[in-house]
């Protein structure tokens, strides 16, 4: 069965997805992964807008509203973020009182899809696709709190769960790249970035056909290339710089418990060091990346991927 090299999907949602004519592409993975037929009626605005100084930024890959009326949060992530888990329920929230305003009752309130292809493995477990849903359940006699008539009237849903955030989380990393049904061929694309001739997927048809490499015009794809390139040096510079700052740690940690001649102070030694060899790892990695970048993006959004201040990467100049 032949197969043919592919744009990346993240490059694909960043250039080629965020138009009419391709909706039909996000449209067939979204309806394979939420089991139901999506229509994408608009492309949202990615960028909350930050109300205080101290206030975070929600940036994501891209944003859309269904027919339903539902915003879908989609996001990939190659990186490692040990608190992934609370960007993804702040990114849900600050969705939710964007689009709440005031004199409006909470059964206004948007329903929040959020939907992440992640290339790191976060947590524990053997899957490769998890579904998050809210559900409350008694405590006494074990049964789940339903909706009342009126409330589905009102609510326009017919249980408790659907008004709540949903999370899906796709570790791409995980599948064996054996597709059993049309989601696995998404995720095999996802991993691969490559269609099999046999594939029947929503949506992939298109995708074969807009998002061949081959097809992009000379000045895309050199760009493409690069930013591949890009990918590769920072996941190479975090693995080294992350084991580089662990091993300081941990040696400057003992050093310290040592020093205090106590066990206790060993143990609490070791952990401290561990804490700041991350940080310093982290922040060198950040450092090399922004390098790499500062031609390519704006200082901006370079600022918001590595975390670094804009003018600390101006200093990079």
């Amino acid at each position: 069965m032949s197969k043919r090299r592919l744009i990346s999907f993240d490059w694909a949602m960043k250039r080629l997805l965020r138009s009419k004519a391709n909706f039909e592409i996000l449209e067939g993975f979204l309806s394979e992964l939420l089991k139901s037929n999506i229509q994408i009626l608009d492309i949202l605005e990615s960028e909350s807008n930050k109300e205080d100084l101290r206030d975070k930024f929600n940036r994501v890959d891209l944003k859309v509203k269904n027919q339903d009326n539902e915003i879908i949060i989609i996001e990939v992530q190659y990186e490692r973020e040990f608190d992934y888990l609370q960007r993804i329920l702040f990114g849900t929230s600050k969705v939710i009182t964007e689009y709440i305003y005031e004199g409006d009752s909470y059964s206004e309130i948007v329903k929040v899809i959020s939907v992440n292809i992640l290339y790191f493995d976060l947590g524990q477990g053997k899957d490769y696709v998890y579904h998050g849903l809210t559900s409350f359940k008694g405590l006494h006699y074990q049964d789940v709190l339903e909706l009342s008539d009126d409330q589905q009237e009102l609510y326009k849903r017919h249980k408790i769960h659907q008004i709540f955030p949903e999370y899906y989380l796709i570790k791409v990393n995980n599948f064996n790249d054996i597709a059993k049904d049309t989601l696995d061929e998404w995720i095999y694309f996802l991993k691969n970035e490559e269609i099999k001739e046999n594939f029947k997927a929503k949506g992939l048809k298109k995708a074969k056909q807009e998002l061949d490499i081959l097809k992009l015009p000379e000045q895309e794809r050199l760009a493409y290339e690069k930013y591949q390139d890009n990918l590769h040096y920072q996941a190479s510079m975090f693995e080294s710089s992350y084991t580089i700052g662990i091993k300081k740690g941990i040696k400057k940690g003992i050093k310290k418990g040592i020093e205090q001649g106590i066990e206790q102070g060993i143990e609490q030694g070791i952990e401290q060091g561990i804490e700041q060899g991350v940080e310093q790892g982290e922040k060198q990695k950040a450092v090399e990346i922004a390098k790499n970048l500062i031609n390519v993006l704006d200082i901006k959004v370079i600022a918001n991927k590595t975390g670094l201040t804009e003018e600390e990467i101006e200093i990079l100049r």
